[in-house]
């Protein structure tokens, strides 16, 4: 969960630097520029279901299987939750010149969130295989 956070505090991060210069440049569209920084928040939820679908006494047999599964799509969270933010903020760049290309512009971000809902899917699963 905590890395899933970081992921999407960095993005969110990025992508909100990006929308506070558009709203300086732009006259109106302000609303999406806010909501598209915003995308990267999912990473935190995926993280918080991981964590709970994790929830187990730990032993000898199930430690390596909990460790891996928290730690490798963590990072997975991490890692697409700071680079959708990249993806976000240019897509925010791109349309405050360019508002027709505002759909377009995000789909970028969206592909990133599918591989972070791949990671999610894929810890839900494994951690179903893992000794109660």
């Amino acid at each position: 969960m905590a890395l899933g956070a970081i992921g999407s505090i960095i993005g969110c991060a990025r992508a909100g630097q990006a929308a506070c210069g558009a709203l300086l440049d732009t006259e109106t569209g302000h609303g999406r520029f806010i909501g598209v920084s915003a995308m990267p928040s999912s990473q935190t939820i995926y993280g918080i279901v991981i964590m709970f679908t994790l929830e187990r006494a730990v032993s000898v047999d199930n430690a390596p299987g909990l460790f891996a599964v928290g730690v490798l799509s963590g990072f997975a969270l991490l890692w697409s939750g700071m680079r959708q933010g990249d993806a976000c903020a240019s897509a925010i760049h791109v349309s405050k010149s360019k508002p027709e290309v505002f759909g377009l512009s995000i789909a970028p971000a969206a592909i990133v969130e599918g591989f972070a809902v791949f990671a999610f899917i894929f810890a839900l699963v494994l951690s179903g295989g893992i000794p109660a």
